[in-house]
């Protein structure tokens, strides 16, 4: 049809050009629509050519926006045609119109005398036919948001109006209600405007409707509208309330309603809509369920459990739909959290359909539908009351069993999970037929042990990605293994229930020379063999890294070591179950590897210490398949064959002992570790640092109930074991070295340094420094007090770390001997006869070799604060000796040899001159003075001192106030004692007035402590 149809030729010629666009009048069409003469079909192409006008963005709005009064019109035109046409596809085109025309315009007023037409058309329901007038609002409460909004406030008498017209038998115009109810109830800001008392009816209604319901249409816009509803915890106790006994004011307003809500429960209305064959319909009834469960389950379960809907829920499970089953097996999962679900037996209804249903599930791609299903399940099995058995036969045992087998062995880690958790449930007692059927359960823990074997090996390597990544494929396969483990648990819990419960019966053979695999032994035997090929060896060592520490010492603190060897010597001999040997050797060498690894500080010795006992074990552990209690006899071999075997007996010997496991009695592995010691060394054998920390560790914690060593047995072990790798953790090691004196000569200074560095010990090693640092609770620092007190002479050793590299460990020294002595444990003869001596000779061969102060060893200064110490400590006890005048003159001539800037050595020295000076007895003063004033070295490096703090140029830079304060101290005692005992200077001071007032100045100013 032409552009000319749409022009009336006889008013065409009068009406302006502006108001034609591409060959089309618009005035024509107006005009055309208002004349009841011209022929419907004339009129529907003008609306097709209106319609593809509109497709073109702007120029319809262009024309009509000339005169706003001719936009109504035709608004108002379109609207009439919408009562009198008759024909559907003409309707339809002229709501296309509408629509279109008020999308382009975009403005409000349009909308609103859109609404007031309609207002007035649906008010007056004389005009006769309503349909397509509801037809259209539905379409523009879709198309336009604010439509909603301007319904629920400025034009509620419209909606009022949709309540009467629900109240018409005619469903497809209540379908048409419906559908622009739920346009008003998918809006949250108009449904804030809706009143409630309207928003009550239409839930009344809308009930009543679903009652009575027939055509599909208006069921799904019934349930479009139910589940919008549903969001409002309110609307959803009105809803749930209906089948209630109305009150007084509640029958008055159903009366003017005309409706009877007695029947109209909605549970059993969703129960009805289940029972229908169009699965879209059962589809939103279930949705329609959890959205009511999800408010509240423990208050609305009951009252679908009352009215059997579980029962029909199962029924579903038949389908193959996978929204649907989804939907079915999540509305299950929250019924079953309700007591009455189980207490109505309606899990013993449904587990047969489920189980089936679950078959045909595995074998569909959906893997949110088979999690969701196995959750079901494993819900099932764990809140399945214990009195009441699922499976009192075989047949439904096996089918669950089979449905658990083939969740595990899903791709899909989440699967595989869910899967794992259900088989934990399953592994009850209450769970299992009667008789038990083994056969199943062995399957099962083979399944889950096969698909631990799967999980990917680089899982320890991305711990840090999949922790902070939960989505990702290694934490799924870490969640895969935990519950794997948890599962297995539980299935070694079922066969130790097995055995102590009386009402379970065992299979009987079904002939007498026939093996029957049904049994509990089989079970036990195939635990047993999952234990060690699948469960330790590959789960155990895959976890994270951060806890596998801490595991390895508590597997080796419970006996595992002893297990694993007791399993080899008692089932491997003769090369016996091999497979069992392999799966125990593995098992072994993993373990002691893992706890030979656990220092922190990993030093590339102790790398090298790992891997030669590494390779020791990996070569004997296959071949060990005697009794521990045989183990001395193989210790006290003489040919060097079994000399790499007795080295692996030693290192299992070390790593059990040192969790608290012993393997022999104290005594027997004393003796016998004395015995292959001394063997090895008259054979002029050297053993390996790793042998000799393990022999040596043996002893030492073992010695405490034993006699001490003979001189020859102990000349052995001091020569055999004087190059060990001493990393033992435990403190009995120091307490062997010293006590003896030729270990101690031997290996004191280097076990005490590195036990005072916290290398020997890792469970203090992760201890922050203050902590460390604080004597009273440092377990270095208890032990070698302890020492100190059984053994004065441990002192010596003790001022031996002084002379160490490491500063820190020296400052421990100094740290500990200071408690010693401030502590008063000691006596004034360890003053006397040990300390003062022996730091009299490490001064003299420290400073012997320096002739100037740029060879003075970094030691000197800690000798000299271990010097202050002792001095301040015994001075008031002990008069002063021939050592302490010899301790004066060497540090008076080091002084003298030390320059002023280098105050690290000046500070320590000069405390010490000053002590000496002002806590000696009187009767020795006059000597003290008369030594320092005659000392050419010190009485210059004080004028030094002095010239520099009395300048005040900037080079060379002042000395230290610390400095200067000590020198200004030590020459105020020597003025005051010079005048004192009239002692002689050699070298006369200048500028010691004003520096003795600065003294005086500073002491009158300084504050009281």
């Amino acid at each position: 049809m032409s552009n000319l149809d749409f022009i009336l030729e006889n008013v065409h010629l009068r009406h302006d050009p502006r108001w034609s666009a591409r060959g089309l009048c618009v005035a024509c069409v107006l005009e055309l629509m208002d004349r009841e003469d011209v022929s419907v079909l004339r009129k529907s192409a003008a609306l097709s050519g209106v319609l593809e006008l509109l497709k073109i963005k702007g120029v319809v709005k262009d024309i009509l926006q000339q005169d706003e009064r001719v936009c109504l019109h035709f608004n108002s035109s379109l609207l009439k045609m919408l009562q009198s046409v008759e024909d559907p596809s003409v309707v339809e085109q002229v709501i296309q119109v509408l629509i279109h025309l008020l999308l382009d315009l975009k403005k409000e007023h349009f909308l609103q005398h859109v609404l007031d037409e309609l207002q007035t058309q649906l008010i007056d329901r004389s005009t006769g036919k309503v349909l397509s007038y509801i037809t259209f609002l539905g379409k523009l409460v879709d198309s336009v948001s604010s439509i909603a909004q301007m319904l629920t406030t400025t034009h509620i008498s419209v909606l009022e109006c949709m309540c009467v017209f629900l109240l018409n038998p005619d469903e497809v115009l209540k379908a048409a209600v419906y559908y622009v109810l739920r346009g008003v109830w998918a809006s949250e800001t108009a449904l804030q405007s809706l009143p409630q008392t309207l928003r009550d009816r239409v839930c009344v209604l809308l009930l009543n409707t679903l009652a009575h319901v027939c055509s599909l249409q208006l069921t799904i816009n019934c349930l479009g509208l139910l589940l919008l509803m549903l969001r409002g915890g309110d609307t959803v106790c009105l809803l749930m309330n209906q089948n209630q006994t109305p009150s007084n004011e509640e029958e008055e307003e159903s009366q003017c309603t005309q409706l009877s809500v007695k029947h109209c429960s909605l549970p059993l209305i969703l129960k009805r809509l289940l029972l229908g064959g169009d699965e879209c319909v059962q589809v939103v009834s279930v949705q329609c369920v959890s959205a009511v469960l999800t408010h509240s389950p423990s208050q609305y379960c009951s009252a679908f459990t009352q009215a059997d809907l579980p029962a029909f829920l199962f029924e579903r499970l038949s389908c193959i739909n996978e929204v649907l089953l989804w939907s079915v097996y999540s509305c299950l999962l929250q019924l079953c959290e309700d007591s009455t679900f189980f207490s109505q037996c309606h899990s013993i209804y449904g587990i047969e359909s489920l189980v089936r249903s679950l078959k045909a599930v595995l074998k569909l791609p959906n893997l949110e539908v088979q999690k969701q299903g196995l959750k079901l399940l494993t819900a099932i099995l764990e809140r399945q009351p214990t009195g009441v058995r699922l499976f009192p036969t075989a047949p439904g045992f096996v089918g669950v069993a089979e449905v658990v087998q083939g969740g595990v062995a899903s791709s899909c880690f989440r699967v595989s999970t869910q899967a794992a958790r259900a088989a934990t449930a399953l592994f009850r007692v209450h769970h299992q037929c009667s008789p038990i059927h083994y056969v199943e359960l062995k399957r099962t823990v083979e399944a889950l042990t096969t698909r631990c074997a799967e999980v990917p090996s680089n899982i320890t390597s991305q711990r840090r990605r999949w922790v902070s990544d939960p989505g990702s494929q290694s934490f799924r396969a870490a969640a895969f293994l935990i519950q794997a483990l948890t599962s297995f648990q539980q299935a070694c819990r079922l066969a130790e229930e097995c055995v102590t419960e009386t009402s379970v019966k065992e299979n009987k053979p079904t002939a007498p020379d026939e093996q029957n695999e049904d049994t509990l032994e089989s079970l036990c035997v195939c635990l047993l063999h999952c234990c060690d090929t699948a469960i330790i060896p590959t789960v155990t060592f895959s976890l994270s890294p951060s806890v596998l520490p801490a595991f390895a010492t508590k597997l080796a603190s419970s006996g595992f070591i002893r297990l694993a060897l007791e399993h080899k010597a008692r089932l491997c001999p003769g090369n016996r179950h091999s497979s069992l040997n392999a799966a125990c050797c593995d098992f072994l060498l993993k373990l002691c590897v893992c706890l030979l690894s656990q220092p922190e500080s990993f030093t590339p010795s102790h790398q090298q210490g790992v891997e030669e006992v590494e390779y020791v074990l990996r070569g004997c552990l296959p071949s060990l398949c005697c009794h521990a209690c045989d183990w001395p006899l193989v210790l006290a071999d003489v040919p060097a064959e079994n000399q790499t075997l007795q080295f692996c007996l030693l290192h299992l010997l070390y790593l059990s002992l040192l969790h608290g496991d012993r393997l022999l009695p104290d005594a027997t592995l004393f003796s016998s570790v004395v015995r292959f010691v001394c063997l090895m060394q008259e054979q002029h054998n050297s053993l390996p640092p790793s042998v000799q920390q393990s022999a040596l560790y043996l002893l030492a914690a073992t010695q405490e109930n034993n006699p001490d060593l003979d001189w020859v047995s102990l000349n052995s072990i001091s020569e055999a074991l004087s190059s060990a790798a001493l990393s033992s953790p435990h403190p009995s090691l120091l307490r062997f070295i010293f006590r003896y004196s030729a270990l101690t000569e031997r290996l004191g200074v280097r076990v005490l340094s590195g036990w005072l560095a916290g290398e020997l010990e890792p469970a203090v090693s992760g201890e922050k420094e203050h902590n460390r640092l604080d004597l009273g609770q440092s377990q270095e620092s208890s032990v070698v007090l302890e020492l100190l007190e059984k053994n004065p002479s441990t002192v010596l050793t003790l001022l031996g770390v002084l002379c160490e590299e490491d500063r820190s460990v020296a400052g421990r020294a100094v740290q500990v001997l200071r408690c010693y002595l401030q502590a008063g444990r000691c006596s004034g003869s360890v003053h006397s006869h040990l300390l003062k001596p022996a730091l009299l000779g490490l001064l003299q061969r420290l400073t012997c070799d320096s002739s100037d102060s740029s060879t003075v060893p970094d030691c000197v200064c800690v000798v000299l604060e271990v010097l202050c110490l002792v001095q301040k400590i015994s001075s008031a006890q002990d008069d002063m000796d021939n050592t302490d005048f010899k301790l004066l003159y060497h540090v008076s001539n080091l002084v003298g040899k030390v320059k002023s800037s280098n105050a690290e050595y000046l500070q320590p020295a000069l405390n010490y001159l000053y002590c000496c000076l002002n806590l000696c007895p009187a009767h020795t003063a006059d000597r003290v003075v008369s030594m320092l004033l005659c000392n050419t070295g010190v009485m210059e490096l004080l004028q030094v001192l002095l010239n520099l703090s009395h300048s005040s140029s900037h080079s060379p830079p002042s000395p230290s106030p610390p400095l200067v304060c000590s020198s200004l101290l030590l020459l105020s005692s020597l003025i005051s004692l010079q005048h004192t005992h009239c002692a002689q200077v050699t070298i006369p001071l200048t500028h010691t007035h004003t520096h003795c007032a600065q003294i005086t100045i500073s002491h009158t100013h300084t504050p009281h402590s």
